[in-house]
């Protein structure tokens, strides 16, 4: 079971869930607990699959881009990586906060309060950046309106978002398509309304960056 609410952290979700699932990469970095312990997800570049059984997790899916200015770590360190919040940040300080949410009644509405706490201000570059790419503009072309060279804004995405913009563009396109297919558009427009040059377009992307079919990928969802 999985469970979403938005954040009053801007842009950010708290969700609960028992670990189970697939999770699609989505541009996103979550601070994470579970079982008491507290994890940060990094952003992925291809679908998570969860092993395990079910427990008990809780996390702060913070806005893209905005998660490195909190940990104090670029992205692309922490891509397709699940790290213990201790190999980020001082042992003490971590037990000290895990101390925290165990004691909380609940422990997503912790989580926030941290977020809350320690969030830095958002960089309007990067917001706008999601933003143009979110919408479907081309990256080139996002950039010229930013001010950025090829060379900045690649190096600028790979320490707010983990990847550089044209993956960041590809995953958002991607999100897109899943919004439109879930609520029963047809795949061929579905691919058309989103961005994609065709259905077959459509059809590799969702199994490179899902795993499986898109078809399948809405059965289970």
């Amino acid at each position: 079971m999985y469970t979403e609410r938005a954040s009053r952290l801007a842009g950010a979700v708290i969700w609960t869930g028992d670990g189970t699932g697939r999770v699609l990469p989505d541009g996103c970095m979550d601070l994470l607990w579970n079982e008491g312990r507290l994890l940060v997800a990094g952003p992925d570049t291809r679908a998570h699959v969860a092993g395990g059984a079910p427990s008990t997790w809780a996390g702060v899916r913070f806005y893209p881009g905005t998660a490195p200015a909190f940990l104090g770590v670029p992205a692309h360190e922490l891509r397709d990586r699940r790290v213990e919040l201790a190999d980020l940040w001082p042992a003490p300080e971590v037990r000290r906060l895990r101390s925290r949410v165990e004691k909380a009644l609940d422990p997503a509405t912790a989580l926030e309060e941290i977020a809350l706490e320690r969030a830095a201000p958002a960089d309007p570059v990067l917001n706008a950046l999601v933003t143009a790419l979110d919408a479907g503009r081309p990256v080139a072309m996002t950039a010229d309106e930013l001010g950025l060279g090829a060379r900045q804004l690649h190096r600028r995405s790979l320490a707010a978002f983990g990847y550089g913009p044209k993956t960041l563009a590809r995953i958002l396109r991607l999100r897109r398509a899943l919004v439109l297919a879930g609520a029963g558009v047809p795949f061929a427009e579905t691919a058309v309304r989103s961005g994609f040059a065709d259905q077959a377009h459509l059809a590799r992307d969702v199994k490179e960056l899902a795993g499986v079919p898109l078809g399948r990928l809405l059965a289970v969802g």
